[in-house]
């Protein structure tokens, strides 16, 4: 099931207008050009932010996801005309013909939304299918000795934004449940024009940096590095795996 910040309409319309700063992405960018990517897929592509930056560079990109409404928001951003986009998710790609991919991404939360080993598994065996031979999976994840939850309140997540054509929005995150390696959290949605209050409940996954490389070995990749996130250093692990030949 897709969380309802991604898949109802009125809170996929406000996403990007309450997290500008997509700075983060240019670690991505960056890697992309490292590895030499032509053709790369971004898994769980959201409002399509990452799949447009990469078009922009004469990348041929496949934004997958299973929000239909933000999909929809990606559809409409500029260059959204030069990716392919896809409604599912990554087992969906497998199917896509002569794909072939240089390189998959999941970026932000995308890794750990995967919260059972059965699903996870299929995802990295879908991706896996996706890439040609030597092609790249990159993503990050949250590191879980820091326990970034212990953040996930309303003093430490509260912000707003005037958005043209909506009004003044409202957001902050709050901690329900750590049962570990679950973390669950709501995120609430104030919407100025008609006082509507909509909430959005979200599990993530952690995984430590052991668990993820006996996942990745066992889907046939190759982990040949561990970053720290250049946005978050100390916090969020970057993986680069290359897709082993069996």
């Amino acid at each position: 099931m897709v969380d309802a910040l991604f898949a109802e309409p009125r809170l996929a319309a406000v996403y990007d207008a309450l997290d500008p700063d997509r700075s983060d992405l240019d670690a991505y960018l960056a890697i992309a050009e490292e590895l030499g990517a032509t053709r790369v897929v971004d898994v769980g592509c959201g409002t399509g932010t990452f799949a447009c930056l990469l078009a922009a560079r004469d990348k041929s990109v496949v934004g997958v996801d299973p929000a239909a409404a933000s999909l929809k928001v990606a559809r409409r951003k500029p260059g959204a005309d030069a990716v392919h986009w896809v409604r599912g998710d990554a087992t969906a790609l497998p199917a896509l013909p002569a794909l072939r991919a240089d390189l998959a991404t999941m970026t932000g939360n995308v890794a750990q939304v995967f919260v059972d080993d059965r699903g996870w598994d299929e995802t990295l065996a879908a991706v896996r299918a996706s890439l040609r031979a030597g092609g790249w999976l990159v993503f990050e994840t949250r590191d879980p000795g820091s326990q970034a939850w212990r953040h996930w309140t309303h003093e430490h997540t509260y912000r707003h934004a005037e958005i043209p054509g909506i009004g003044r929005v409202e957001t902050w995150v709050e901690l329900t449940s750590v049962a570990f390696p679950l973390v669950s959290f709501q995120t609430t949605f104030v919407f100025a024009s008609d006082g509507a209050t909509l909430r959005s409940q979200s599990t993530l996954r952690f995984r430590d940096r052991n668990e993820i490389a006996g996942s990745l070995e066992r889907a046939g990749f190759r982990l040949e590095e561990v970053r720290d996130a250049p946005d978050r250093p100390g916090l969020e692990m970057v993986f680069l795996a290359v897709r082993a030949e069996r």
